[in-house]
């Protein structure tokens, strides 16, 4: 596991902060849908560098919203929905209802 704050740790000010970033929301909100599976970083169809993708996960790591782990050469993504609900019980389920929807996930007409 990569370094992340513990549960009780968790900062309402971090968590808003890496949450305003439309691609850590969009981030966030693929993970909410995988309905707790994880994704390797690849998984996410992102339009940034290989770099900033990085710093964009890292943001989220370190602010509690999500964990990571390594496997081969891969980093799996999960979502800590769990601990973000004990903490800041609906927020997450409030701000990812407010979010517009992913790419993915618009339906195709």
């Amino acid at each position: 596991m990569l370094p992340e704050p513990p549960a009780a740790e968790l900062e309402l000010a971090c968590v808003l902060h890496a949450l305003a970033d439309p691609m850590r929301l969009r981030i966030v909100s693929e993970l909410a849908g995988a309905g707790g599976d994880e994704l390797n970083c690849l998984a996410f169809e992102l339009p940034v560098t290989k770099s900033t993708m990085t710093h964009h996960f890292r943001v989220l790591r370190e602010a509690g919203l999500i964990r990571q782990h390594r496997r081969g050469t891969s980093k799996m993504n999960t979502l800590r929905a769990d601990d973000l609900a004990a903490r800041f019980p609906g927020l997450l389920d409030a701000v990812l209802a407010a979010a517009p929807p992913c790419p993915k996930a618009v339906a195709a007409p």
